[in-house]
């Protein structure tokens, strides 16, 4: 089985979707499934996450496959990006927006929608504002938060992610909490400072 990165994207859902076609043909015996998980950056890790688990618990492959597809769209990944100039250079935000914005103090907010893309859906003015709003978007999203696991991003800020860690456990008695560098591809467009947090909730 493979879980992969969003459609939306990346063309990796496909090229091994068509792979698997003709590996379907050639070993007919084999189960091979592949799932867009419309799924991004430790978003798609917590899908693999909770698969394994399954997996160890002795779930089929079929039962596993079944909880990604009936599960993904309830993955919640929620983004604050530090530098509004990566924003500009990706295309995503004009200069005049990132030089004002950036005057302001303005942290944009981005989220995975259930289609697998990424957009803006607000922003916060300054740095703590913008931590406070993924802070408590888990508390509003999150379900049975304290039999979670969150996973936590960050764009070479470390202590950002611990104090995000430590607050959602204080708050909302989080079981767990895993965090990490966010990968070069993606930090390449979102830049230093970037945040975001990974959780089973209510909607995207």
């Amino acid at each position: 089985m493979v879980l992969a990165f969003s459609s939306k994207l990346s063309g990796t859902y496909q090229n091994i979707e068509n792979a698997a076609k003709d590996y379907r043909i050639e070993f007919p015996d084999r189960k091979i499934i592949v799932i867009d998980t419309l799924c991004a950056s430790l978003g798609e890790g917590l899908a693999v996450h909770y698969a394994v688990k399954l997996k160890n618990e002795g779930k089929s492959i079929e039962e596993t496959a079944k909880w990604v597809e009936d599960n993904k769209l309830s993955i919640c990944h929620i983004f604050t990006i530090d530098d509004l100039f990566f924003l500009k250079r990706g295309g995503r935000l004009s200069g005049a927006s990132a030089v004002f914005g950036t005057l302001l103090g303005i942290k944009p907010l981005l989220h995975t929608a259930n289609d697998g893309g990424l957009y803006v859906t607000g922003k916060a003015r300054g740095r703590k504002a913008s931590i406070e709003y993924l802070i408590n978007t888990v508390g509003e999203r999150g379900i049975d938060l304290s039999n979670q696991d969150v996973f936590i991003v960050h764009g070479d800020c470390e202590e950002d992610a611990k104090y995000i860690a430590s607050e959602i456990k204080k708050r909302y008695k989080v079981k767990n909490t895993v965090y990490n560098y966010i990968d070069p591809v993606i930090a390449a467009h979102a830049g230093p400072g970037t945040l975001s947090v990974f959780f089973i909730g209510t909607e995207r």
